[in-house]
């Protein structure tokens, strides 16, 4: 029996939000829930201990870095992704078919001003419908990454949660070409799902659901994707271009993803979108924003960002939030961390994403509360 399960505790009566329980063999992870992103099997500038002792339940690890350094092997000759970095709450790993994209197409950002072209000269060789041909960008050798690699990979990193090779097309792309990539994107995560189910090893595998902001195309990834026996679902690709656009897809899609199954969205989780989303049934929500803005000097208060590095908190000794029980609250005031920003000292970034992360995980505790209320 798989050690896998999800928990649907309580539907919203004023929305489709929803909290539930999923329980992995690293821990429950209570849903809505913030998933912080930690690339190399870290959160820059923190240290795994402080990370599990803010309360973090999930954490997402990229495929395509760990698979280039210190490569699968190496992580499961230390026993695992979780005793390799020292982490014993759930980890969930994605497939790498993100970081094709922003090797061929550069960062989303990117993408949406340049129209969907190509970079030149860029490390990716070849994609056809085996998989992607690319170059390291550490030491140039050639890579190949398929369903099966992909898969293969995941298994010896040794991740709670596992997500299927995918590709993501750029926001820009005709009609005909992203039909064509939704195809292939289906073909690729039944061969993911094909390879996972052959070594199970305790993990779960969400399905991707796909088709940018094409509502048919959605909904044909959705029925494709019920079909399989995933444990769960992601929501990938182009969400649009304006948040708008995000939440107009979103609506029409989440009606028609399984009650009883989690769902996850890729990439997204600031503020704006969470207030947004939370209300249409998401789950699980991964992203960077926090952690980068912290590295940054912008801190999240309930009266929005607050941009430390400006001269009028150079001489306020008080905490960055009052209220706050946070570490970094408790021990340090906005002048100390201001004065350690302007001197570039690197624990600026260390207090500053402490702060952030402690935030993001207490406000995922009150959205909870306000959707067992009913008032969100």
């Amino acid at each position: 029996m798989s050690p896998f399960k999800f928990e649907l505790l309580h539907t919203s009566t004023k929305s489709r939000a929803r909290v539930g329980r999923i329980h992995t063999p690293h821990g429950i992870i209570d849903t809505p829930s913030f998933v912080a992103v930690g690339t190399n099997g870290t959160l820059k500038a923190l240290d795994n201990e402080m990370v599990s002792s803010i309360g973090l339940q999930l954490m997402f690890c990229n495929t395509y870095h760990l698979l280039l350094q210190p490569g699968p092997e190496v992580i499961e000759k230390g026993g695992g992704i979780h005793r390799f970095i020292n982490r014993n709450m759930p980890i969930i790993t994605d497939s790498g078919g993100f970081q094709v994209f922003s090797l061929a197409y550069g960062s989303v950002a990117d993408e949406l001003k340049s129209k969907g072209t190509k970079k030149q000269g860029g490390s990716v060789v070849k994609i056809n419908d085996d998989g992607v041909l690319f170059r390291s960008y550490r030491d140039g050798r050639s890579i190949l990454l398929t369903p099966e690699t992909s898969v293969k990979a995941q298994k010896a990193i040794g991740a709670d949660i596992i997500i299927p090779f995918d590709e993501l097309p750029p926001y820009h792309i005709k009609p005909e070409e992203l039909a064509r990539s939704l195809d292939r994107t289906h073909a690729w995560e039944k061969r993911s799902l094909d390879a996972h189910l052959e070594d199970p090893r305790g993990q779960a595998m969400y399905g991707v659901i796909h088709g940018g902001v094409d509502d048919a195309l959605r909904e044909k990834s959705c029925h494709f994707l019920r079909e399989l026996p995933f444990d769960g679902f992601a929501i990938g690709g182009s969400m649009g271009k304006t948040k708008g656009q995000m939440v107009t897809m979103l609506s029409s899609l989440l009606p028609k993803l399984p009650e009883k199954a989690p769902n996850h969205l890729l990439g997204i989780a600031d503020l704006e979108s969470l207030k947004s989303c939370i209300p249409l049934g998401i789950d699980t929500f991964d992203s960077s924003y926090p952690t980068k803005a912290a590295r940054h000097g912008t801190l999240l208060t309930r009266e929005g960002g607050m941009k430390i590095t400006r001269g009028k908190h150079s001489g306020e000794f008080e905490p960055i939030e009052k209220g706050c029980p946070c570490y970094t609250c408790k021990n340090y005031t906005r002048a100390y961390i201001h004065h350690l920003f302007k001197a570039k000292e690197l624990t600026s970034m260390t207090l500053a994403s402490i702060h952030n992360l402690h935030f993001m995980v207490e406000l995922m505790q009150e959205y909870r509360q306000l959707i067992i209320d009913n008032k969100v």
